[in-house]
């Protein structure tokens, strides 16, 4: 700090004291990180992209390859933008996975048992998850409670609704295409140039899109990041951190339920065991994406990045012929290098 010291007369000095922050090459590379952190998992991407292709060379530098890296990774990159949408505000929300799943079970089953149209059915399943999540936003809005808890809990309701309802009965594929396939809508392809694009990966990249235009352009958007930077002082600048976190916990659930209707459409059948990982792969996606754990930094753009990597190491370590083990230990070594940086550049910008 900057002392005043006295002017020519002799007279206090009206000088405001001065606050000088850090300075030098390091402490501005964090403020651009801190400020854009996608860009170190689109340079990880990047890098990841151009490592393998020199390694497989044709093999992976193909339209059907690349794009075959979308389709495996669209169902965890929905989940994951719903997950994006919850860590921003400081929360987690460890039901994502059951509540896709459940509301796909919905679907098919009130269309082939209750006799439903398939469009009622699928409503119904979007109804399923936007309830799910509007319960969980009420607890940790209105009651208070850690969103860790609120979400476990309803993890394992969820879970449990779904296998007593379904039986763990699957819907066959063939039986859907038949009767009703609008619930494998998300699966139908496109073909552009060689690329095969899945309707699922367009909703994905449609989802992305919106979101992040949500989130930089609108007054919801900001809530959202001033509820997870600080939810106390955001509440006395005239945020309703309470909507703005049940809004957030309801359109997570409904992100998932479309997940669930998008997840149908990619295995062609509806199955109660399908999805089981989601939570914990939604997590990594948006942790390596650079969506910051603490809250309030962050964006969807970036989650789509980190659920990439995973998809490029994935294919690619599958094309070399390495064991899926050697996947798991990277994917794990990047979740905490993903964390350690996240943490640097907070210190460093401070």
């Amino acid at each position: 700090m900057q002392d005043a010291t006295p002017d020519s007369d002799g007279s206090g000095s009206e000088t405001v004291a001065a606050f000088a922050g850090p300075q030098g090459l390091r402490a501005k590379l964090a403020g651009i990180l801190y400020a854009s952190p996608a860009i170190v998992p689109l340079i990880v991407l990047i890098v990841a992209v151009a490592i393998f292709g020199l390694l497989l060379g044709d093999r992976f530098f193909t339209p059907f390859a690349l794009t075959l890296i979308l389709q495996q990774v669209a169902i965890i990159g929905i989940v994951a933008s719903a997950q994006s949408l919850v860590i921003l505000t400081a929360g987690i929300d460890l039901s994502v996975g059951a509540i896709m799943i459940l509301s796909s079970v919905i679907m098919g089953k009130f269309t082939f048992d209750l006799g439903l149209p398939p469009a009622l059915g699928v409503l119904c399943g979007l109804l399923c998850g936007l309830i799910c999540g509007s319960i969980s936003g009420y607890l940790v809005a209105y009651w208070k409670l850690p969103p860790f808890i609120v979400t476990l809990g309803m993890w394992q309701i969820v879970l449990a609704a779904n296998f007593l309802y379904s039986g763990s009965e699957v819907i066959r594929s063939q039986d859907i295409a038949e009767q009703a396939p609008l619930l494998q809508f998300f699966g139908r392809t496109i073909e552009v140039g060689g690329a095969v694009f899945t309707y699922g990966v367009i909703l994905l990249l449609v989802l992305v899109a919106v979101l992040t235009y949500v989130l930089s352009q609108t007054a919801w958007g900001r809530h959202v990041y001033a509820v997870g930077d600080d939810p106390g002082a955001a509440e006395l600048s005239g945020v309703n951190v309470r909507g703005t976190l049940i809004s957030v916990y309801a359109l997570a659930g409904l992100i998932c339920a479309f997940a669930g209707w998008a997840l149908i459409g990619r295995i062609g059948s509806v199955s109660p065991q399908a999805g089981q990982l989601a939570n914990i792969e939604s997590i990594t996606a948006v942790v390596i994406g650079g969506i910051s754990l603490f809250g309030g930094r962050g964006s969807v753009a970036g989650t789509l990045f980190g659920a990439l990597i995973v998809g490029v190491f994935t294919l690619g370590l599958r094309l070399l012929g390495a064991d899926v083990q050697w996947t798991y230990l990277l994917i794990g070594v990047l979740i905490i290098a993903a964390v350690t940086v996240d943490q640097r550049i907070r210190r460093a910008s401070l």
